[in-house]
Formats: structure tokens, C-alpha cells, sequence
């Protein structure tokens, strides 16, 4: 019997060094690898930040083991959700001033600056989030209420997208501006003759905000980072980066202090921005990624500053218009193609859709691997949807399920067929990169994931879904926040899925997104969320 007893316990000493040491073993799970083949697992292990082994639960735990075991206890595993199109340092700065989103009306609006101003007493007061489509009255506010409020103090907030701004006179005054005042690329409304305090795109540039300290960049990076931890995001694709910010980011991820992935679009601009990272060349490291330049084309839907090549259904002989002369983006598209960059141009409109893709083509010359993007690709005329072929579209699925109450009005049920048409980008491309814009939309992907597969709002409007020849299937969706997005950034090979050899990046649900009601989806809350293996939210 004693005889029994030491083979046994040599049997298992022997079999213990037999398993290879990983710092952390994930097991009872409903993984999703988003693979390939699509597949699922039911456990992991992870060593020096990377999967290791995905397997079953017997194979993992036969072949490894670990001081720290986590019993997913049967819940959903994903990989770490990418956005491929954010502001994440925008949303961060956005944290320390007044905030308008959701309002219901322009008096509301001003009761929110009016309570902000009385906490805060700042010298300039500065904000976003307000969208006059959302009102009862859905025209552009004017500035005769701000001007009384704050006769002194100058205030500008922005529209939703970021391509509105409404000012008072203090703030028009120190910029300096009139009703003359010429402007390309953008518009200055007026109004019975006078101006309304509201300036579109390139007239908005006139208003100089004050500049944020240092410490109140670190702040926002990092309150950015704990919200997008919070809602599984592991990598963002910040559009529009200076070089001071993103030489910031690289100081705070090498300090540890910021452990948020980043794809870092270099803002274009500025021309000795270009100048400067083209010679650079990439940045590459486990956290920073600068590799391409985000490129404006036109303004937004909603204030009517997308370029159409028709006029604007409710507005006469408005077109809106490009930021830049047609000109401009040829010398930066070949100036970017000389390079090992790529080109992330911002495209809302079906003129504008129109010129960036033949330009993109004359440059490119059939390449079928720069991935250049179109950021939006939102309303496009039928013969173009042919030039994605070696194009990559970059989408923002909530825009279309915040658009729907008012875009067909706006530009027309002929060109709505071409409009916010994911599944007929995919098809033609073969790929898709999904993010929200926010802080435009909200940072929470599974509203992307519910926006893109069901197209209802959060009321379940419409019952049957906008325009549902266009949703994706929800495999096509989990692809599109994970490996496409990952592809569309040139890492596919590191992140994205969860296999062997790539960043131990991945998320634990509270529900099944993949098998639940459509409905649903929006609720799904986040378990954890860990990168490189390192659990950075949830307890």
C-alpha cells in the first residue's frame, strides 16, 4: 500500500514537471478565437503577454500550469475590441468641459452652460455634444441668448460631429471675424444679413480655444484610457494627432502610465506635419503605431457641410464643400504614396467619396496592399462603390442608425441607396474596419455591434431595421470590431484574434453577443478586460 502511495505521488511529480509554467490559464469559457474558421474554445494560457495555447479544457490544463487561474465560469470570451475610428484624446480633454450631449432643445443647451460656468468659472468656456436635429425646432441655433448670458466671457461649443461651432460675440470679437469675412472650405451662417454665432468646418478655425496644459493632456489620456478599458476597448485608432500629443503618448506608454494600444492617424493638416513623420518614417512599438495620416475631405451630414455633387434636398443650391481645393489632395496623396504611410481620408459626401477614390486610384496604381482608407465612406454614388476594390472602408455603424430619422430628407431617396451601405462596401472589398467616432457617437461598442447587425435605435426603431439589404451578419461584425480592424492597421498578425502568438488582448462578457436576442446586445456589459494578460478592468 505504502508502495502505492510513492507511485502515485511520483506519477503526479513527474506529470507536474512535466507542464510548461504560463502566467495565467483561462478555462470554462465560451471563447470566441475569430479565427478563420470562425471557431470557438473552451480555455487558454498565456506567457510574456501572448497566447500560448487555445484549446480545450482538458488539453490546457494537462499541458500547463499557473499560479493564476481564471474560471470563466461558461461566459463569453472575445477578443479586445479595436475602434477603428475614434478621438480618444479629444473624448479625453472633452471629460474637463461642459458636455451637451443629449440635449432635447437649445434652452437646454444653455441651461448646461449656464450650471457648468457657475462650478467651473473658467475664462473661456469650451464644450460639445450639442446636434439641432435632435430638437423640436431642428435649425441651427444663433447666438442672441449666449451674447446676453455671457457678454464678456467667450464661449464656443461644438456641434456632435465636430464640424459646427457656435460662438458668442466675446468669442468672434477676439478672433477678429465679420458677416465679410472670406472663408474656403467652410461657411460663416448668416442670418437676415447678420452672423449667427454658427461656423461650419474651416470657418470654425478662426476661433482659437485656449491650449491645454500638459497635465491636463495626461489627465485626459487617461481618463479616456479607464472608460474605453471599461467598455473592452484594447486598441483605438485616434484620428487627427499632432505631434505634441503623440509624442505625449509615446512619454506616458513608455512610463506605464498609459497602456492603451494606439494606431495614431498623424493630423494632415499642417504640412510640415507630413514633412516631418514622412522622413520619420513609422513608429512601431508594442503600444504606438504611426504609420498613417488622417486626411479631412468634407465636413458632415448634419451640418450640411458633406460635399454633394447635387444640391442638398432642404437646402436650395447648397452643395456643401470640401475642406481643401480638389488640387490639394493629389499633392498629398502622392507625396503619402512615395512613402510607406498610409492615407486616412475622412469622406462623407457622394462628391467627395467620388474625388478621393479616383485620386486614390491615380496614385496607387492597382497596389493591393496599402490599405489606404476611406474614414466614413457614407454616401456613395452606385458606379463607385466598384473602386473599393483595393480600398479599404472605414465605418461608423451607429452614424447610420443616428442619421436615419433625417438623412433621406436631407439628401433625397435616390442617393439614401448608396448611403451608409456596409454590406455592399464589405462585398466589394472582401473587409471592413468598424469603430463609433465617438466622442460624435458613444464610446460603447456593443451599440456599433447592435447599430450594425440589427440597424434599430434603442427603441427597437425601425421594426424591421434601416435599410437591412446593408446590415452584417453578426459573425461579419465581431470580425470587423477585432481582426478586420486589426488588418486595416497593419496588425493583423498581433492582435485581433485569439491565437497563438499573438497579444494576450481579450474580454470577458456578462452575456453572449453572438447567440442573445437582438435586443439585447446594447445591455451586454464588460466582465474584465485584459491586456497582455493583464487584467486592467473588472474585479
Amino acid at each position: 500500500m505504502k508502495n502505492n502511495i510513492l507511485y502515485f505521488i511520483l506519477f503526479l511529480v513527474i506529470c507536474s514537471c512535466a507542464k510548461r509554467k504560463a502566467d495565467l490559464i483561462v478555462i470554462n469559457s465560451n471563447t470566441y478565437i475569430v479565427n478563420e474558421k470562425f471557431e470557438t474554445a473552451k480555455a487558454f494560457a498565456v506567457k510574456d503577454g501572448k497566447f500560448i495555447a487555445v484549446g480545450t479544457n482538458q488539453q490546457i490544463r494537462e499541458a500547463f500550469k499557473s499560479k493564476t487561474i481564471v474560471d470563466a465560469k461558461n461566459q463569453t470570451i472575445v477578443p479586445g475590441f479595436i475602434d477603428a475610428h475614434c478621438h480618444f484624446y479629444r473624448m479625453g480633454l472633452q471629460q474637463q468641459k461642459v458636455s451637451l450631449e443629449g440635449t432635447k432643445s437649445y434652452d437646454e443647451v444653455l441651461e448646461k452652460i449656464v450650471a457648468f460656468q457657475k462650478e467651473k468659472n473658467v475664462s473661456f468656456i469650451s464644450g460639445r455634444g450639442w446636434d439641432q436635429n435632435d430638437w423640436e425646432v431642428t435649425e441651427f441655433p444663433t447666438k442672441e441668448k449666449l451674447d446676453q448670458l455671457f457678454p464678456t466671457i467667450p464661449v464656443a461649443v461644438s456641434r456632435v460631429d465636430g464640424h459646427a461651432l457656435l460662438v458668442n460675440q466675446a468669442a468672434i470679437d477676439i478672433a477678429g471675424i465679420t458677416k465679410d469675412t472670406k472663408v474656403s472650405g467652410g461657411e460663416i451662417i448668416l442670418k437676415n444679413g447678420e452672423m449667427t454665432g454658427v461656423l461650419i468646418d474651416a470657418a470654425m478655425a478662426f476661433i482659437k480655444l485656449p491650449e491645454p496644459s500638459k497635465q491636463e493632456s495626461i489627465q485626459g489620456l487617461l481618463d479616456a484610457q479607464d472608460i474605453c478599458f471599461s467598455y473592452g476597448l484594447t486598441t483605438v485608432d485616434d484620428a487627427g494627432l499632432d505631434r505634441s500629443t503623440i509624442e505625449l503618448i509615446d512619454e506616458l506608454q513608455k512610463s506605464n502610465e498609459l497602456k492603451m494600444r494606439i494606431y495614431a492617424m498623424v493630423s494632415g493638416n499642417k504640412q510640415e506635419q507630413i514633412d516631418y513623420y514622412i522622413n520619420k518614417g513609422i513608429t512601431k512599438t508594442d503600444r504606438l503605431n504611426v504609420r498613417s495620416f488622417k486626411i479631412y475631405g468634407d465636413g458632415a451630414l448634419g451640418s450640411r457641410g458633406a460635399a454633394m455633387r447635387e444640391p442638398y434636398s432642404d437646402r436650395e443650391n447648397h452643395f456643401g464643400a470640401f475642406i481643401y481645393p480638389p488640387e490639394r489632395y493629389q499633392e498629398i496623396a502622392k507625396q503619402i504614396v512615395a512613402s510607406d504611410f498610409q492615407m486616412n481620408t475622412h469622406a462623407i459626401g457622394d462628391s467627395t467619396n467620388t474625388w478621393l477614390l479616383k485620386t486614390y486610384k491615380e496614385v496607387l496604381k492597382n497596389e493591393n496592399n496599402r490599405r489606404w482608407r476611406i474614414e466614413h465612406a457614407q454616401i456613395i454614388s452606385s458606379k463607385d462603390f466598384q473602386n473599393f476594390d483595393n480600398i479599404l472602408p472605414s465605418v461608423q455603424p451607429t452614424h447610420a442608425t443616428s442619421d436615419m430619422y433625417w438623412a433621406e430628407e436631407r439628401i433625397g431617396k435616390e442617393r439614401m441607396k448608396g448611403a451608409y451601405a456596409y454590406k455592399n462596401l464589405l462585398n466589394r472589398y472582401g473587409k471592413i474596419a468598424l469603430g463609433t467616432d465617438f466622442p460624435v457617437e458613444k464610446v460603447n461598442p456593443f451599440l456599433t455591434f447592435y447599430s450594425a447587425a440589427a440597424r434599430r435605435d434603442l427603441n427597437n426603431f425601425p421594426e424591421d431595421g434601416f435599410q437591412m439589404e446593408n446590415a452584417l451578419t453578426r459573425e461579419q461584425t465581431l470580425k470587423g470590431m477585432t481582426i478586420w480592424a486589426a488588418f486595416s492597421n497593419f496588425e493583423e498578425d498581433e492582435k485581433g484574434s485569439i491565437e497563438v502568438g499573438k497579444f494576450a488582448d481579450f474580454i470577458i462578457l456578462n452575456q453572449d453577443i453572438m447567440e442573445i436576442y437582438g435586443d439585447e446586445i446594447p445591455k451586454t456589459k464588460v466582465v474584465a478586460t485584459y491586456l497582455d494578460g493583464e487584467k486592467v478592468y473588472g474585479e
